[in-house]
C-alpha cells in the first residue's frame, strides 16, 4: 500500500506506549497494532480524529504517502517494443 502509518514514530516522540494510547483513545490494542505495523487497509476519520486529539498532532504526522516505486522491489520485466 502506498500510504504508510507512522504511529510508532509519533508514539516514540510523545513517550507514550501503544497500550497507554489504546486505553486513552478507547481502541483495542490489536487494532492499534494493525495500524502501527502498516497492515491496516483503511482508517475511520473518527479513529484518526481520536489519535490526533490524544497525540496532539496533525493527520499528516501519522500518515505518509510513499511511492510504490520505493515501497516494493521492482520486479517487472521490460518488454521489447518494435520501432
Amino acid at each position: 500500500m502506498a500510504i504508510r502509518v507512522s504511529l510508532d514514530r509519533v508514539l516514540l516522540k510523545r513517550g507514550i506506549t501503544l497500550t497507554d494510547l489504546a486505553e486513552r483513545v478507547g481502541i483495542t490494542l490489536a487494532n492499534l497494532s494493525v495500524l502501527k505495523t502498516n497492515k491496516a487497509r483503511a482508517i475511520r476519520f473518527s479513529t484518526l480524529d481520536a489519535l490526533c486529539r490524544e497525540l496532539d498532532c496533525q493527520p499528516g504526522d501519522l500518515l505518509e504517502w510513499v511511492s510504490r516505486e520505493f515501497e516494493e522491489p521492482f520486479t517487472a520485466e521490460l518488454e521489447e517494443v518494435d520501432p
